[in-house]
């Protein structure tokens, strides 16, 4: 029997395993957060740099490659013009998304 110390030190080791290198769940809807930067217009490095991080991985962040933090997301919505909760749920905590679905829609569309 484990001891409650034990048991979380297992939980946050499965935790780390299933969140590295762009595993575990994608929560962005890439297509809904691309139309977005081009109806707002700005350059995709000017955003990078005004969330504090490079292209690349502000590009990383967009592709599901790793996840945006809480501050990044409050500001990119503010960059973007993104009132509408609904709006934000939908490309932030999207459900069922994975790089592959969103990079066959980007292809289809």
């Amino acid at each position: 029997m484990l001891t409650d110390f034990e048991h979380c030190c297992m939980i946050r080791i499965v935790d780390k395993k299933t969140t590295k290198k762009g595993r575990g769940d994608n929560l962005t809807d890439t297509n809904l957060l691309n139309d977005s930067i081009k109806r707002s217009g700005l350059k995709r490095t000017w955003i990078a740099e005004q969330l504090g991080l490079s292209y690349f991985g502000f590009q990383k962040k967009v592709n599901n490659e790793s996840q945006f933090k809480a501050n990044e997301i409050k500001q990119l919505c503010v960059l973007l013009r993104i009132e509408s909760l609904v709006e934000r749920e939908h490309i932030f905590f999207a459900s069922n998304v994975d790089k592959m679905t969103t990079k066959k829609l980007k292809e289809e569309a």
